[in-house]
């Protein structure tokens, strides 16, 4: 399954906020800042971020059940811990069939994000 199909749904969610700026790996928007791994040289970068007035940076990602969970949970894990340091969230939207996938996941490894339907 591709993220691809999902973008669209998920800037429209982001849309209804009270956001300053959006960034997006979709055509049109500029892309998320990515982070990149010291020991493993390995890029993350957030599906979709965005800043509400208040200043909080908050990361989204659109969470799919047939990705590497390995790296599923190491991008969640960095993605939350940014968004807390910035005052924001990690915000997991997961189409109808993955958020129960989504939700172990954040249970298991003790992940700060809130999950919604997408």
């Amino acid at each position: 399954m591709r993220k691809d199909k999902y973008l669209k749904k998920a800037l429209s969610w982001v849309e209804k906020r009270s956001t300053v700026s959006v960034n997006s790996i979709a055509e049109d928007y500029e892309d998320p800042k990515a982070f990149i791994s010291k020991s493993s040289k390995e890029k993350i970068r957030a599906d979709i971020s965005f800043v509400t007035h208040g200043g909080a940076k908050h990361f989204i990602e659109i969470a799919l059940k047939n990705m590497d969970t390995k790296k599923q949970v190491v991008k969640w894990k960095v993605l939350s811990f940014i968004a807390g340091v910035k005052r924001g969230k990690l915000h997991l939207l997961a189409p109808k069939g993955h958020k129960a996938h989504a939700e172990r996941l954040i249970k298991r490894y003790n992940i700060n994000a809130m999950v919604y339907s997408l």
